[in-house]
């Protein structure tokens, strides 16, 4: 039974948890919350994904938390409750927290240039593709710290698009995790931008840029910067930019090719320790692990008596930063939403092809990985798994089989 695994995990001294109730006494139905398992064990079965995690929690009470399958392709292990996964992305929104505690602290305002922290950007060209050629244009207006949080920096990623833009990052060392993040800014600063500033939301390495930004403020390495502010007073012990060879044998792992394509699936070695940690996609968790940040997050920026930011800075976080003059570019954003400084936010109950509540906020990660807070139904949710290309199917079933499941 779930709740009992649920309540084993809980007792570990090393891994504090959340309250446990039985799902029907936060408003959930067993039932149909099993029926959501089964269909991740079905998934399991046909090979979609080795294993998955959910974990559902409401009025700050776990109500279910299932391990379904194995932890990796090759693997006799179980997925089990403390499995240590790559969060990608969903390094993100914690990242945007570190950066929010540091505009509280009065460091900026959130519409400083990015240049007065990284100069080298004060010199970046936006590049023009004119007749098969690239051309390279001044801003109209300096990029700012909130056109990083928002995405409208003009900054890209070189797997969003084969653009000449594009192309110019897949050609860089930009990837490569043995940069540091000065290095990784510096030479990020020298490629053009996809379009001017403010002008549209392309999803991109601007977080990445925002962690050196802290790093440059707070004159800590972002990991120990995280650490201090976020990760050690939310107990979440087991988040990093790597973990120990101690946990190898926790490690979830994806299948060598890619189930559907056949294509290699590559994904960073979780025990190296990288020179970048990268703002934008670095971090390894556990789903206890972001079940806390979750339920800070769900209980207005405080857990456990201990606050992390300010109850109205999250609200401004969580609300609608793109408006309706920005250009959405690419699929991330789906329809009926917008996005806020650091999390996509829902902004109408219909529209999307999947089902939700007005203002909750969430985002996800490049291996399947995916979280979100629903303010209206006193709801988190964290679903973990290792399978890039299965993510948007398995994002879509976890939130129709969740929110069957609420009465």
């Amino acid at each position: 039974m779930n709740a009992q695994t649920a309540t084993k995990h809980a007792a570990s001294p090393t891994t504090p948890s959340l309250p446990l109730a039985k799902p029907e006494s936060i408003g959930l139905s067993s039932t149909r919350l099993q029926a959501m398992s089964d269909t991740f064990k079905r998934e399991v079965d046909k090979g979609t994904a080795p294993g998955f995690t959910v974990l559902v929690a409401r009025r700050g009470q776990i109500g279910w938390f299932d391990a379904i399958g194995r932890q990796g392709p090759t693997a006799s292990a179980p997925m089990t409750h403390d499995s240590i996964f790559r969060i990608f992305s969903m390094t993100k929104p914690i990242v945007s927290v570190g950066i929010m505690q540091l505009l509280e602290d009065g460091h900026f305002l959130l519409d400083d240039p990015v240049a007065k922290f990284i100069p080298e950007f004060a010199e970046t060209k936006v590049g023009v593709e004119r007749d098969g050629k690239l051309e390279l244009v001044p801003v109209q207006r300096q990029m700012t710290i909130q056109d990083l949080l928002r995405h409208t920096s003009g900054l890209t990623y070189d797997h969003t698009g084969n653009g000449p833009v594009q192309q110019l990052y897949q050609q860089s060392r930009l990837r490569s995790r043995k940069i540091t993040n000065a290095e990784h800014a510096t030479m990020l600063a020298a490629m053009p931008l996809v379009c001017q500033p403010g002008a549209e939301w392309n999803y991109s390495r601007s977080t990445d840029i925002l962690g050196r930004i802290i790093e440059v403020v707070s004159g800590q390495t972002l990991g120990a910067f995280l650490t201090e502010r976020i990760l050690s007073p939310l107990q979440m012990n087991e988040t990093a930019f790597h973990t120990g060879e101690a946990n190898a044998g926790r490690l979830a792992e994806a299948f060598a090719n890619d189930p559907w394509t056949n294509e290699k699936v590559q994904l960073f070695n979780m025990l190296e320790k990288p020179a970048m940690e990268s703002g934008g996609g670095g971090l390894v968790s556990t789903t206890m692990d972001y079940a806390r940040f979750a339920q800070m997050l769900l209980n207005g920026g405080a857990l456990d008596g201990t606050r992390i930011i300010g109850r109205k800075t999250l609200a401004f976080m969580a609300s609608d930063h793109l408006g309706a003059g920005v250009k959405v570019q690419g699929t991330l954003v789906s329809p009926g939403h917008s996005f806020g400084l650091g999390f996509a936010v829902r902004m109408q109950q219909g529209v999307a092809p999947f089902t939700g509540s007005v203002g909750q906020y969430f985002w996800s990660g490049m291996a399947g990985t995916f979280f979100w807070i629903d303010p209206s139904e006193d709801l988190i949710v964290v679903f973990m798994m290792q399978g890039p290309g299965q993510r948007e199917y398995t994002r879509s079933l976890v939130r129709n089989g969740v929110y069957a499941a609420v009465e």
